[in-house]
């Protein structure tokens, strides 16, 4: 396949580029969809999909946790609809799982720039599905069209990793993690103080008259949910970052990054790598498995303690959501200053061997912080150990956001050196396209993300939250010692190609 030149400088503005759209996307994302709330309040004279599922999750909840049977209403109902959350949120995550291997087989075929572009209007869809949503079965609608649609970070991360070298790839991707900590936290403020806002007396839209006469089809009025300004807000954040891609965003699936004409073969084989000895694809291959495994095993833990946070603090300290939102909030403003200071530094002209401990370090600070929310409840309720108990969750905050700004970011960049060799590859069947592999190493990290909340929130309510968090660190910790012979293994490759 041909490959085309371009300057350092163009990389750095593709980079750019993608690192703003991702903003804008996450944004989009990270609004809070309080329609089911909203939802969940109306009287009905009939089932409906929300009543239903609702009835169900009341049944799974009782079941688990027979103790909030007696709780009031309110309480309980609250508990009702962080499960349901979960569960969506679950189900976003099983549609990425399905999808992202194939998004990421048709970026090797069809070029990045315009595989993301088609997902960007499945996204516009799901964003007006929601828009005009007037019951929870057209709002469940518009998260499996999300999902299946949603494809701007592994696209990203393949156009990153496209038009950076190996020295360059971990600092650059760290900016993707910037990104995701810095939406999650405003992005769901944003989305609150829209929430309150309204289009006016009933929410009615009238279609123009124009616009009637040629969609006769169409009804002439369309009553919006009352919570329609923040999924409005989203249809006009991905609207403008489908325009600013189609502008801005240069194809970068056939790229090459070039100081000099490569005008001679010698010229040429500068380009390559030179930071690491040519492994054979089946030994890339291999590799490649074993960091799927790892990305599936350590967000099936990590995502779990990660939901039941909140849980964790309504139960101990009765916090209200205001003060989880500053907990969370917390989080994710440590986790992007990390990642835009601590993390970019260490990054910078880093190995496979350096990333590959960045992830480690980052493995063993979760294992830390589940071991220390795994004695939080033993230490809450101690008498006289509450500023010892908070200081103790505050310490595990700042733990998980340094996990955060970490372990996926290295992990990701691990995944993405192992297709640098491609131009190596001396037959077409032994070249290993990029975008199916990201898309593949993203799947499983989803399908982690789908299933380690439910598993998780089970073992929460049906044993302890203490036997909870135990699982998880021992878990962790596991998947620490998968981590440590890759760097072993990294590590033996850099003697030998200096021995070489």
């Amino acid at each position: 396949m041909p490959t085309t030149q371009y300057s350092p400088e163009a990389a750095r503005r593709v980079v750019r580029v993608v690192i703003l759209a991702l903003i804008l996307d996450l944004l989009s994302f990270t609004m809070p969809w309080d329609f089911v709330r909203q939802e969940a309040g109306r009287v009905h004279s009939a089932p409906t999909l929300l009543s239903r599922t609702l009835e169900c999750v009341r049944t799974l909840r009782a079941y688990l946790l027979p103790s909030t049977s007696s709780s009031t209403r309110s309480s309980a109902s609250r508990w009702d609809l962080t499960l349901l959350g979960g569960l969506l949120a679950s189900l976003f995550s099983f549609c990425q799982f399905l999808i992202s291997p194939r998004l990421g087989k048709l970026s090797d075929r069809f070029g990045r720039r315009r595989v993301l572009l088609g997902t960007m209007v499945g996204n516009v869809l799901s964003a007006l599905l929601w828009l005009f949503a007037g019951n929870f079965a057209i709002y469940a609608a518009s998260r499996i069209v999300g999902g299946l649609s949603e494809g701007n970070v592994q696209l990203s991360i393949a156009a990153i990793s496209d038009v950076t070298t190996p020295e360059t790839r971990a600092r650059s991707l760290a900016l993707v993690g910037a990104a995701f900590s810095l939406a999650f936290t405003f992005g769901p403020s944003l989305g609150a103080y829209l929430s309150t806002r309204t289009f006016g007396k009933g929410s009615i839209v009238h279609l123009p008259s124009k616009l009637a006469s040629a969609f006769p089809f169409l009804p002439p009025t369309i009553q919006l949910n009352s919570y329609a300004v923040p999924a409005a807000m989203t249809v006009v954040l991905l609207s403008l970052e489908t325009l600013f891609l189609y502008l801005c965003l240069l194809e970068t699936r056939d790229w090459k990054i070039s100081t000099m004409p490569a005008s001679s073969p010698s010229e040429a084989k500068s380009t390559r790598p030179s930071s690491r000895p040519v492994r054979s694809p089946a030994a890339r291959q291999a590799r490649l498995r074993s960091l799927s495994r790892l990305h599936l095993l350590f967000l099936f833990f990590f995502s779990g303690a990660e939901f039941t946070l909140t849980f964790l603090t309504h139960n101990l300290f009765d916090w209200s959501n205001a003060q989880n939102g500053r907990l969370l909030g917390f989080i994710g403003i440590l986790s992007a200053l990390l990642q835009g200071g601590y993390v970019r530094r260490k990054a910078k002209g880093a190995s496979a061997e350096q990333t590959a401990r960045m992830a480690m370090s980052g493995m063993q600070a979760c294992a830390g912080s589940l071991v220390a929310l795994a004695l939080l409840p033993l230490v809450a309720k101690a008498k006289g150990e509450a500023a010892l108990a908070k200081g103790l969750l505050w310490s595990a905050a700042a733990g998980l956001a340094f996990v955060s700004a970490t372990v996926v970011n290295s992990l990701n960049a691990l995944a993405s050196l192992e297709t640098d060799e491609d131009d190596m590859a001396t037959k077409l069947e032994e070249r290993i396209d990029k975008g199916h592999v990201l898309g593949s190493f993203r799947s499983a990290g989803q399908l982690g993300r789908a299933v380690g909340p439910l598993a998780t929130t089970a073992i929460y309510w049906t044993v302890s939250p203490t036997a909870a968090y135990a699982v998880c660190a021992v878990g962790v910790a596991l998947v620490v010692r998968g981590m440590r012979g890759i760097v072993r293994d990294e590590w033996r490759r850099g003697i030998t190609f200096k021995e070489e």
